[in-house]
């Protein structure tokens, strides 16, 4: 697989599968931690969610600019580590939350996310400069393409194992204490100590405490004690993401000087052009970035609809789907696993057709894409509205053998996610290969952040899912998204023959250059 690439390579995606690993380990369970640890409802938790997830990318743009100014990649990348790895212990600290003390552990848990969010912002692309300067050298650039994809490949083998690790984690440390688990104890206990109770809830939670052999008038030992154990063995993965992200930092350490700096090209490309050049290209600039500005529009949707997965979905894993013998944070392996079987067969269907000259444009592939979203929660509507599921406010509150009745099984997630990856892997690659295509060579960098900010756009607008989600029979909530992907199809298909022609405007330097790039 690494033949003929480059041997910084290696070390580089290793590095990044690493931190990759220990970002999804806390990725899977963020949204349920916040629940169990605090009581807060799903809407609480998305709304924190979304801005941490948002913030991600909104500081990648803060780690570029301080990168460049620095002219220090390598440095930049060695202290996103370390922060990162600040912010994990500080989730990995097992604290009880209590009514006294709620107030200051919550800030102190969204401090940890925001070293965790800058860290990330200082390492993500920097890191990804790096590797494409690797190819630089003639002896390697035709193998630019071959090793992005090997390089997302390490990126999805990170997000693949990474959410089996809590829930086995946090299982052994329930079994250590002779409970066992059940997605819905640490809502039915917070409620339960916070007086908000219902009498079906006060059932259900006497028949949990029953057969953990606790009495009627010992649940509020239970409650506590139930809650205690559970979320000090989350805490546990956050310790496993110390681990990876320390490992991460290890590997980058020992091979650094295998890697390059992007300064030296960065510097030069900025000075491609004179003054009179780019007053001639005014008109074509700006006939780009319009295409530029049309296509980042589209994305912030589809983003706002695929990463549901980490918020409205991960809540619908737990409620509506059979949880039994597979916890609701593993269903975010689902993704990373169709995203690594599927690559190769995506890229064989476009070489195939490219040779028998029905080659699919960018733009168009970007449509298509936004279709298949479509069809992921088409899916998905139609089976909730047979089902007759209700609100998720309103699932949560029936009775537990009522609920067990109509629960969904795993093939449902397996199909959605199937769909939902197929779009991604016709909009994110083939998305930034756009960008590249249109952006003026001067204006790279600034292009490539405009497009990592409208993924931010689109992920501070997640708690809109969940809103709907809880206050909403549920297929009201997936015909929204449906609704949101076939307009943007519309829109997007709408807009193709000219964003190809502005396309087709660009350079063949410039194009030759975006195909280059055309991975992450």
């Amino acid at each position: 697989m690494f033949k003929n690439q480059p041997k910084g390579l290696l070390p580089a995606a290793l590095s990044n599968m690493g931190e990759r690993f220990g970002y999804y380990i806390m990725n899977a369970v963020l949204v349920l931690f916040l629940c169990s640890k605090f009581g807060l409802s799903g809407d609480q938790s998305s709304l924190i969610y979304s801005f941490f997830y948002a913030g991600i990318y909104i500081l990648s743009l803060v780690g570029g600019l301080i990168a460049d100014k620095t002219q220090n990649y390598k440095g930049t990348i060695i202290n996103g580590l370390i922060i990162m790895t600040a912010g994990y212990v500080v989730l990995s600290i097992p604290i009880l939350a209590t009514s006294e003390n709620t107030s200051w552990l919550l800030a102190m848990t969204c401090v940890a996310l925001f070293l965790i969010a800058f860290g990330n912002g200082l390492f993500k692309g920097n890191l990804q400069a790096i590797v494409g300067q690797l190819y630089d050298n003639p002896r390697y650039s035709a193998q630019r393409d071959s090793g992005f994809q090997i390089f997302y490949v390490f990126i999805n083998i990170g997000g693949l194992v990474a959410p089996f690790v809590a829930p086995l984690l946090r299982s052994w440390w329930l079994n250590v204490h002779h409970m066992v688990y059940n997605a819905d104890f640490p809502e039915l206990c917070h409620k339960f100590l916070n007086g908000t109770m219902g009498a079906d809830g006060m059932a259900n939670l006497q028949a949990v405490a029953a057969s953990a052999g606790h009495s009627a008038g010992e649940l509020q030992a239970f409650c506590a004690e139930y809650l205690e154990v559970f979320n000090t063995g989350i805490h546990f993965s956050f310790i496993a993401s110390v681990a990876a992200m320390l490992i991460s930092l290890c590997i980058f350490l020992a091979t650094k000087k295998q890697l390059p700096s992007p300064a030296a090209r960065a510097k030069a490309e900025a000075q491609t052009y004179t003054a009179a050049e780019k007053q001639a290209m005014a008109k074509e600039i700006k006939q780009r970035m319009y295409a530029l500005f049309a296509v980042l529009a589209i994305v912030i949707f589809f983003w706002f609809s695929f990463h549901q997965n980490g918020t409205s979905l991960s809540l619908f894993a737990r409620d509506f789907v059979a949880t039994d013998t597979i916890a609701p944070e593993i269903w975010q392996a689902v993704n990373p696993f169709f995203v690594i079987v599927l690559t190769p067969l995506v890229m064989l269907l476009f070489t195939s057709l490219s040779r028998r000259g029905r080659e699919i444009s960018t733009p168009k592939k970007i449509a298509i894409g936004m279709g298949l979203a479509g069809v992921a929660y088409l899916f998905l509507c139609i089976y909730c509205m047979v089902m007759g599921y209700p609100s998720g406010d309103e699932f949560r509150a029936m009775a537990a053998t009522a609920k067990e009745g109509i629960k969904a099984g795993p093939w449902v997630l397996i199909a959605l996610y199937f769909f939902l990856t197929v779009a991604e892997l016709f909009i994110s690659p083939l998305g930034l290969s756009f960008v590249s295509k249109v952006a003026p060579k001067h204006l790279q960098g600034l292009c490539q952040g405009l497009w990592l900010g409208a993924t931010a756009v689109g992920n501070l607008l997640l708690w809109i899912g969940p809103l709907m989600y809880n206050k909403w029979p549920i297929s009201y909530a997936w015909g929204v998204f449906l609704a949101v992907c076939v307009v943007s199809m519309v829109v997007m298909f709408g807009m193709v023959k000219w964003l190809e022609r502005v396309t087709a405007d660009a350079p063949a330097s410039e194009a030759l250059q975006s195909d280059e790039k055309d991975v992450i």
